[in-house]
């Protein structure tokens, strides 16, 4: 497979900063509801605050990529009182839970990076972030050339593995008649 040079985008996150404001949340909820700005609801954000208390520290974790297939961690953890699985500072979308799924649809949600048109300087959660935990960069890396999914396939992927390719495809066939 042939090498590439891309451009990576990444936000760092500095824990040590974060007073849980939650602002990140709120700006990011805003910024993908349709239209932009009509809905603040913290359950669509791509963005989640946790705490973690036994280093009183908030921590920002962002919506990574959807997977099929639950992860073995099952161990739970009581600290402060409070109830923690291994799931709580996950960044996938799974079938296990809710977290970075879309409330109404139940489609999994994954940070893009504010990507539009036309195109942010930085995602919303960064300029928005009052106490510069979040920092936006851009780094070179090589990498393997590949294809990936788009939106679209991403969101079809995790359709088929919740109804099964059968219900999908009986569904498109409806469709299409349609038209």
């Amino acid at each position: 497979m042939a090498k590439i040079t891309k451009k990576i985008k990444r936000i760092k996150v500095d824990a040590d900063k974060c007073n849980g404001c939650r602002g990140c949340e709120m700006v990011c909820a805003g910024f993908h509801s349709v239209p932009k700005y009509s809905v603040i609801n913290p359950a669509r954000s791509r963005i989640k605050i946790v705490r973690h208390p036994t280093s009183d520290i908030w921590l920002p974790v962002f919506a990574g990529e959807y997977t099929a297939a639950e992860c073995m961690g099952r161990e739970t953890y009581i600290i402060d009182g409070k109830e923690y699985s291994d799931c709580d500072f996950c960044r996938a979308a799974c079938p296990a839970r809710d977290r970075f799924k879309e409330p109404d649809s139940g489609l999994p949600l994954r940070c893009d990076m504010c990507e539009s048109d036309p195109p942010l300087e930085v995602p919303k959660c960064v300029e928005w972030c009052i106490s510069d935990v979040l920092t936006y960069e851009e780094v070179e890396e090589e990498a393997d050339e590949s294809v990936e999914m788009e939106d679209v396939e991403f969101g079809l992927a995790s359709m088929v593995d919740k109804y099964g390719w059968e219900k999908m495809k009986d569904a498109f066939s409806r469709m299409q008649l349609k038209d």
